[in-house]
């Protein structure tokens, strides 16, 4: 009766471990860096300027090889405290970038979603493209309030929004798929 017991008290803790395991959330590391991010004034409008540091595992590499287009998406917004009310969202914005490769040309192509696409010969000029991008205009001229400083939050990640449905399943319980950065925070005072 006490081995019975034991072994029912066992099965118990593994349960509870087990439990505790499905349903603590995934945390997803911080793969992308963003290594500069500035928001500059021209005739235009605000401009933003931003560089990445990352690299796809030998996972993600195979997949664009072997046809599967990767998407990485911008967000930024721009908001400005206000004491007496709540804070105003002066912008919010999301640009994605996609990446592919063509097997009969063999030839990467980088398109802004929405925008323009460019041809490369190497995997490493399709990405330097995705780590740099061009600036993107995020506010036409007369949007934002001269003199006034604007709390802006910026991250980058692989948007697996865009995969096909099959692949969603595999992306969204495997690690190997989920690259994104950290929120990066810091003030713009308006030009």
């Amino acid at each position: 009766m006490t081995l019975r017991f034991f072994r029912l008290l066992a099965c118990q803790f593994l349960l509870a471990i087990a439990c505790v395991a499905m349903g603590t959330p995934a945390q997803a590391a911080d793969d992308i860096e963003i290594t500069r991010a500035t928001i500059e004034a021209s005739d235009d409008g605000y401009r933003l300027n931003t560089a990445y540091n990352f690299e796809l595992n030998h996972g993600l590499k195979d997949a664009i090889q072997h046809g599967v287009q990767l998407h990485f998406t911008t967000e930024i917004e721009l908001t400005r405290p206000r004491w007496y009310w709540r804070d105003e969202k002066a912008v919010s914005l999301k640009r994605t970038i996609r990446i592919s490769y063509d097997v009969l040309t063999r030839q990467y192509y980088v398109v802004v979603v929405g925008s323009f696409q460019e041809r490369f010969q190497t995997f490493e000029d399709a990405m330097f493209m995705i780590r740099r991008p061009t600036r993107w205009l995020i506010a036409p001229k007369g949007t934002l309030k001269a003199g006034e400083v604007y709390e802006v939050s910026l991250r980058m990640f692989m948007d697996r929004e865009y995969l096909q449905k099959p692949l969603q399943v595999n992306a969204f319980n495997d690690s190997d798929w989920r690259l994104t950065s950290s929120r990066k925070t810091f003030t713009y005072r308006a030009e």
